[in-house]
Formats: structure tokens, C-alpha cells, sequence
């Protein structure tokens, strides 16, 4: 028989990426899942493939050092019964000179990017053919794959869905602002692949890392450490909290992961300025589903920074209600991290399913600065001593925060009323704009025997003393219309659950204040107010903001702090109470002209009108969408704003994808910052 020579091959990345659910990165390199068969077709000039004088064998290797022992690299021959735990090659059908091969990879392979040869032998001749380059990822689709996810809905909105929404403002005041995850834009995976071969470990010791690829647990903690660059270690975003952005981006002015990833890789892997928690968290979640890990988002409201771990938090104000001391624990309106889902072979049952790994900076793990994965589970039992960094997130929503009242004569007075910690955890529900409250996944219900056997097997003390039904009660509300431009009220609202009358003195203090606890001026006070109250009755002190004293103090967070103090005089106790008050933004329209088809032209009309008494200068409306842009488009109005005036524009879309998109809107200026919008539109399939 005449040698056997391979002509041509096609990888049918088309077809492949099809059946692998990773089509839609429309690239031009064949992308697969491990665990699940890929068709290759093998093109032979002269003569066909004949079976039994003809022996194929295939070499797949990955990774700068690719040997077996580390499963970085395999040879296998044609077969006709494969093994699942190993890669195979089985035919599929001759066609002449054609010969079209089923691969599949073992559902625990190492991912990434690895080169594939083919090896013929005849008549003791052999040749080599070096056959392309392929990706490959994890795969929810598999049952045997550790990522492995059951419900289809879920697998969509989790790993296979471009844009969500993110949960962010207070805990008195949710809301959500869009975020364009763009996992399968173009240059995505390769970014993120380079992300795993500039990382620490990897540089260190290129085949360990490399063979440690096949477990998501450890590619998890790796990219909670790359994307923030606290450790030197070139990752993706730097953070920083003191709203002063001018020289990069606010952290408040990202509507997507995708911009941000192209920036980090034009620049060299210098880190972009600037993150905060939902963007840390938001940027990871691209990189995991992007890998195929099952992702999202998920937030905290009032979260706790402990950084002492004793899982208090002590807060010392003065009588009129301004902190007296800087203390290095914080409390965040709200946190984001990310929950993804994967199986933890490594611990004892029970805590497979959704992992929390958070890339926000903020204590070292193993000398690191990344956090997770930590098992949600383990988190709502206190198992403190589980990998990774349970104790750090268990006081992110368990902690008490403690207000000591400093008085006068330097007394300090413990209030008798704590402030909540961890509460309407949040993530984007399963293909609904809406919010599902995650909260009973961290913790038992609150006063329950099963929380209390939490604290005592976490060793805490729960030291806030519950509302009693006696006495007096403080709380803060917010009048409604607390809008950027305008006044408004707050109210210290004093009940008197008791048969006989109360006096007591109430102080009402508001400052500025940022989204990680820091505060800032002053931007009102109301003198002390002795007053007394009914049996069974309630009494309200008014404190109004005035736009004046709070425009140039607010940060691009818009949060005020206020802060109410109540003495009463009969008991002598302290009462504090602490509410923050988001200042809203006012809304962008957009409007969707034209009957929404892919491939075919679309038109968005969008606008803003400014609240405010001042112009606004250098306004700028970013969209973005993916599926409906070609990157991000950028509108500057040539001309400031005035007051209660519109801005409004069109631009043309050119749908690439069909189904749900959302397009999204931020606009900048100098007085009015990160205001977001955006619009679902369901683009319909090009007719065949």
C-alpha cells in the first residue's frame, strides 16, 4: 500500500461550537466542551483510509511543558469502544477519500488552548501532521463534569447569558443597574486564557499549574487573585474608594466586563483604573462563564469588613451624632462578590453547589488577595475551618455592629440597639428582570435554635440585644423624592410602646458619606429636641436636606449617612439609629424605533433631561449591548446642559444576535454622574 498522506482536514468549528453552546463567540477557532464528542474530518489524497493497514493515532497536549503524568497531554488511537475516563477517537463515517472522526475529551480534563496532531502509520512508514489548535472548556452539560448544573433555565441565565443586572443602593432602597457580561465577544477568551498564563502560580511552576487546570476550585481562587492587582501580579483592575477617578475611570461610570478586559490586554496587563466590589465581581463573573463555569453576581446589603475577626463591629459616635474615632472595621451599604457553582471533591459531602469567591481586595488569603471558593453551605452552618476564608465572609453577614455613644466627659455609653448585618442578599433572577433573595442560603432565620447552634459552633456571642416590645423605639424614615437637584425630609420617628408618658431628647445628624462606610461632611444637624410623648402614641423630629449643603459634598456614590441619638430621661439608656439614604438619578429614556430583526438596521432614540438647577458640562452617553453594538458607542454633546433641558440622540443598531439583548446607557458629566438605563429588545430570527 502506497503511503497514506492527510490533504486537508476541517475542524467544522461551525457545527462543533453549535453543539458545544459556544458558537455565539463567533470565532474563527473551534471551541469545545470536555466530557462530549467533536467532529473532525480528515481529507486523503490518492487513496482512502483503509482499516486495518492504515493506524491513526492522535496526540492533544496543552500548556509549555505537556506531559501525561500531569494530564496535560495524551495519545490515543482510533478505537471502537472508547473509555469515558480517557480521550478517544472513534470513526464516524468514510466517504471515499473523507473520513470524518468523533474526539471527545475525558469530563475531567485539564481546559485551555491545546494543539492536536495526527499520526499515521502504514507499513511501519509514519508521517505527522500537525491538525490546528482548539479551546477547551468546562461543561455544566455533562454529569460528570464538576461543574455539572442541572436545569437548563439555569445553565442559560448562568453561563450561556450575556448581560444581567446588579444589585446595588441600600438596604432600605434596592435597586438594579445593567451590567454587559459579554463573556463571548470577541478577544474575551483569549483574554482570559492569557489571564490564567500570566497568573503567580503559573509563573512559578508552569506544569503544576497546568495540570491543576481541570479543577475549578483551584482555576476559581486563580482568577479571584488576577482580577484585582493588590499582589504586583499584572491584574486586571485597581481599586479605590476616595472619589478621586480623574485619572481612569469611576468605578460608578463601567456598564460592562468587556471594555475593561480589552483595555487590561492593549495596555500590557498595566491594571485599569478604577474598580469597586460590583466591578471586581462583575469582571470575574465574565471570566468564569466565559471558562464555563456556572456565575453570577450576588449582593450584600450592610456587609461587615471585619478585619479583626471578632466578629464585631464597634462604632463610636458623640452626642450630636458624628463619629468620633476612625476604625479600620467598616460596615458597606451593600458588597458584591460571586457565587459559581462546582462540586468540592476536596472537602467532605455536603458542600458541592454554589461557591463564593470574591475578588475584591480586602484581606490576604494564604498571603493573597483573593477569597474563595468558600461553600455557601458551609457559610450558613459556621464551619469555620472548611477551605477558603469562611471566617472572613461568615462576619461579611453575620458580624454585630455595636454604637458606643462618647459623651461629654468622655463616658462611653453602649447603645442599646444594633444595626443588622447581612441582609436582602441578592442576585438577578432566572430569565426575569427581577431580584431573588438569596439571604436563607447564608443564614438560619433570624432568632432561630438553628442560627443559635451557628454562633456557638462559630464561637459568637450575638451582642445585639433584640428590639424589646417595651420601652422606646428610634427609627429613621425618608420622605419620598429624596432626588439629585432637590430637598427633602428624614424623619427620627420615636415610638413610646409603654402605659405612661416618656420625655427624651433627640439629636438628628446627616454627612456624606461612601459606599464603603467612610464618612464624609456634614450636610445637616438639627440642635438637640427635648420632647415627650403620649402612652402608646409616636412623635416624628424633621431634618430637611437642602440640595445646596449636600451638592458638593456628596460622593459619585450619592449616599447620606444620618445618624439619630435618643436620650431617655427616665432610664438613662442611648438609643441610636443610622439609615442611608440613596439620592437617585434621574432616568434615561430609550426607545426602540423599527421592527427589531437580527442582520437587519434598528434605531434607539435616547435622553435625559437634568434635574438639576446648574448646567451639566462635558456630557457623555456611552451604549453598549452585546449582540446589538459593535463595542461601545460614544455621543458627546458639544453644548452644556441647562437646567430641566433634554438631551436626546439617535444611533443605529445592527442586531448580530437574535432572542433577549438589553442595551444599555451611562452618562457622565461634571455634575451628574453614573447614571444608568437600559432597554430589552427581543430580536427576531433572520427569516431562512
Amino acid at each position: 500500500f502506497a503511503e497514506l498522506v492527510l490533504e486537508t482536514w476541517d475542524l467544522h468549528c461551525d457545527r462543533n461550537g453549535q453543539e458545544h453552546r459556544t458558537a455565539d463567540m463567533g470565532c474563527k477557532q473551534l471551541v469545545v466542551r470536555r466530557g462530549q464528542p467533536f467532529t473532525v474530518t480528515l481529507r486523503f489524497s490518492g487513496r482512502g483510509y483503509e482499516e486495518g493497514v492504515d493506524k491513526l493515532a492522535f496526540n492533544v497536549s496543552t500548556g509549555p511543558c505537556p506531559n501525561e503524568t500531569s494530564g496535560t497531554s495524551s495519545h490515543f488511537v482510533m478505537t471502537d469502544c472508547p473509555e469515558e475516563s480517557c480521550w478517544s477517537a472513534v470513526i464516524q463515517q468514510q466517504d471515499g477519500e473523507s473520513l470524518s472522526v468523533s474526539l471527545c475529551s475525558p469530563p475531567n480534563a485539564c481546559i485551555g488552548r491545546y494543539s492536536m496532531t495526527l499520526e499515521i502509520c502504514t507499513d511501519y512508514q509514519g508521517s505527522s501532521f500537525q491538525i490546528g489548535d482548539f479551546v477547551l472548556l468546562f461543561n455544566p452539560w455533562h454529569p460528570e463534569d464538576s461543574v455539572f448544573l442541572r436545569d437548563e433555565n439555569e445553565r442559560r441565565e448562568y453561563v450561556l447569558s450575556q448581560h444581567g443586572l446588579i444589585y446595588q443602593g441600600t438596604c432600605d432602597y434596592i435597586f438594579s443597574i445593567p451590567w454587559n457580561f459579554g463573556q463571548f465577544e470577541d478577544e474575551v477568551l483569549a483574554i482570559c486564557l492569557n489571564m490564567l498564563d500570566i497568573n503567580p502560580k503559573h509563573l512559578r511552576d508552569q506544569n503544576r499549574d497546568c495540570s491543576r487546570r481541570n479543577d475549578p476550585v483551584y482555576i476559581g481562587r486563580v482568577v479571584s487573585a488576577m482580577v484585582n492587582c493588590n499582589d504586583e501580579d499584572r491584574g486586571v483592575l485597581f481599586g479605590r474608594w476616595d472619589n478621586r477617578y480623574e485619572d481612569g475611570m469611576s468605578p460608578m461610570a463601567w456598564i460592562g466586563s468587556v471594555d475593561i478586559l480589552k483595555r487590561w490586554k492593549k495596555f500590557g496587563c498595566q491594571p485599569v483604573k478604577y474598580g469597586q466590589c460590583w466591578v471586581f465581581a462583575a469582571v470575574a463573573c465574565t471570566v468564569m462563564r466565559c471558562l464555563g463555569v456556572p456565575s453570577r453576581v450576588v449582593t450584600n446589603y450592610n456587609s461587615a469588613h471585619d478585619t479583626n475577626a471578632n466578629l464585631t463591629i464597634d462604632r463610636y459616635v458623640n452626642e450630636k451624632g458624628e463619629q468620633e474615632r476612625y476604625s479600620w472595621d467598616k460596615i458597606w451599604n451593600f458588597h458584591c462578590w460571586v457565587e459559581s457553582w462546582m462540586a468540592r471533591p476536596d472537602l467532605a459531602a455536603g458542600y458541592d453547589g454554589w461557591q463564593a469567591l470574591d475578588p475584591t481586595p480586602q484581606e490576604k488569603s494564604e498571603g493573597v488577595f483573593c477569597c474563595g471558593p468558600a461553600p455557601v453551605k458551609a457559610i450558613k452552618e459556621g464551619d469555620m475551618q472548611l477551605k477558603y476564608d469562611i471566617p472572613f465572609i461568615f462576619a461579611e453577614v453575620n458580624a454585630d455592629v455595636v454604637y458606643w455613644v462618647v459623651q461629654s466627659d468622655g463616658m462611653e455609653k453602649q447603645s442599646i440597639r444594633s444595626s443588622d448585618v447581612g441582609k436582602y442578599i441578592s442576585t438577578k433572577s432566572i430569565g426575569r428582570d427581577s431580584r431573588e433573595d438569596i439571604t436563607h442560603n447564608y443564614k438560619y432565620p433570624e432568632g432561630s435554635e438553628e442560627e443559635r447552634a451557628v454562633f456557638e459552633k462559630a464561637e459568637h456571642q450575638k451582642k445585639s440585644i433584640r428590639e424589646e416590645d417595651e420601652g422606646l423605639h428610634l427609627r429613621i424614615k425618608v420622605s419620598e423624592g429624596a432626588n439629585k437637584g432637590s430637598d427633602f425630609d428624614v424623619f427620627a420617628v420615636v415610638s413610646n410602646n409603654t402605659d405612661e408618658e416618656r420625655v427624651c431628647r433627640v439629636t438628628l445628624c446627616a454627612r456624606a458619606t461612601s459606599h464603603n462606610g467612610t464618612v464624609g461632611p456634614q450636610c445637616g444637624l438639627t440642635d438637640p429636641v427635648d420632647i415627650d410623648i403620649e402612652p402608646r402614641a409616636e412623635k416624628r423630629v424633621p431634618l430637611r436636606i437642602l440640595y445646596e449643603e449636600y451638592r458638593d459634598k456628596l460622593t459619585q456614590d450619592n449616599l447620606i449617612k444620618v445618624v439619630a441619638l435618643l436620650n431617655d430621661h427616665q432610664t438613662g439608656d442611648i438609643l441610636v439609629a443610622v439609615r442611608d439614604i440613596y439620592v437617585e438619578n434621574p432616568k434615561i429614556k430609550i426607545r426602540i424605533l423599527g421592527e427589531p430583526m437580527q442582520n437587519r438596521k434598528l434605531v434607539a432614540e435616547i435622553s435625559l433631561v437634568n434635574p438639576l438647577a446648574v448646567p451639566l458640562n462635558g456630557c457623555v452617553f456611552v451604549v453598549e449591548g452585546t449582540g446589538l453594538t459593535d463595542g461601545h458607542f460614544v455621543k458627546e454633546l458639544e453644548e452644556p446642559l441647562e437646567p430641566q433641558a433634554e438631551a436626546k440622540f439617535r444611533m443605529d443598531l445592527m442586531p448580530r444576535l437574535s432572542g433577549l439583548q438589553k442595551l444599555m446607557v451611562d452618562f457622565e458629566s461634571d455634575q451628574l454622574t453614573g447614571v444608568k438605563g437600559y432597554r430589552n429588545v427581543i430580536i427576531a430570527p433572520q427569516p431562512m
